[in-house]
């Protein structure tokens, strides 16, 4: 008996099914992710705005008149004091004076902290009780500081000539802070005293934060000290040593408590910085207007100093840090 053979109708597959992104419940939830995200902010940009930009505006505002500080500001002078800042010669040495100051922290006193902290680093016996006695003085007042060393750089009977008189060397005493040409570097003395214990701290927690497997790898490939200084712990301290800086050069732009307590800015401006300047103007001699364009120029240098060198030095560091964070996830 023969089979027969029936062919079956073939059909086109049915399409396939588009699946349901929701778009419209993401964007709802995105706008409620960005909505939560705002309204945790709200308070910290509530505080930055109260508290940064509104006085950063007003001085700026009030840098246009010449103002005495009692009623309102209605004498205007557009960029009268502006003008006057840069021929100003109080003002221009005040920014040489910072620039000193400046190099003098960066070339000297931040190098010592870095010793100081290589050398704690080490095994050394009553290491802690070191750390402990030279980060005490950042624990101090500014004010206490300068009165402490008033007292110890005092013409003549002060504790610094008494030693030095005690071992026949008289002659190197004197006027320490009288004089015109000793005034700066004994205030940066103070200076080192007071904040080479903070900057040393910071270089600590970066050395210990340097695996001892590299140093002793390069020991055993023959490398001596000085090698694995230069070629260890100084790349890998990198990021330490940049904040450093950039808060040492921010801290000596903006120096006024030391220099007020201890000399008020003399002997003839010699010691005065530019904080100190917009201090006199503006609460001794009411020159409001005045002082608030010095404000703002002060707001300028470390501005345009921040951003220059979060662009050109730190910017490496942000990105590794974001190289790491999405290689871990």
């Amino acid at each position: 008996m023969a089979s027969t053979y029936v062919k079956e109708p073939v059909t086109a597959p049915a399409p396939p099914k588009q699946p349901d992104t929701g778009g419209g419940r993401s964007r709802v939830r995105r706008f409620a992710d960005w909505l939560t995200a705002f309204g945790f902010a709200l308070p910290a940009l509530v505080l930055f705005g109260v508290l940064v930009l509104a006085p950063i505006l007003y001085a700026l505002y009030v840098s246009l008149f010449n103002w005495g500080g009692f009623g309102s500001p209605s004498d205007y002078v557009g960029l009268d004091n502006y003008s006057r800042l840069l021929r100003d010669p109080v003002f221009l040495g005040d920014l040489w004076r910072g620039l000193l100051l400046v190099l003098f922290s960066v070339g000297v006193q931040l190098p010592f902290a870095l010793g100081m902290a290589v050398l704690l680093n080490q095994k050394l016996r009553g290491r802690a009780l070191y750390r402990t006695l030279f980060f005490a003085p950042y624990v101090l007042s500014e004010v206490i500081t300068g009165v402490l060393f008033s007292m110890i750089f005092a013409p003549e009977d002060g504790l610094a000539d008494s030693v030095l008189g005690s071992v026949g060397l008289d002659g190197l005493g004197g006027l320490w802070f009288a004089d015109q040409d000793h005034v700066l570097p004994t205030l940066f003395l103070v200076m080192t005293w007071k904040y080479f214990g903070f900057h040393m701290m910071l270089y600590l927690a970066g050395l210990q934060g340097i695996p001892a497997e590299l140093h002793e790898a390069a020991r055993i490939d023959g490398a001596g000290p000085w090698q694995r200084f230069r070629h260890i712990t100084l790349p890998l301290l990198g990021p330490t040593i940049r904040i450093s800086v950039f808060l040492s050069v921010i801290g000596a732009i903006q120096l006024f408590d030391l220099v007020w307590v201890i000399t008020q800015g003399g002997p003839d401006h010699h010691s005065e910085t530019m904080a100190v300047t917009m201090f006199q103007y503006g609460f001794q001699r009411f020159e409001i207007g005045y002082a608030s364009a010095i404000s703002i120029g002060m707001f300028l240098i470390s501005l345009v100093f921040a951003l220059v060198y979060q662009r050109s030095v730190l910017r490496r560091d942000t990105e590794g840090a974001l190289t790491t964070m999405r290689a871990s996830r």
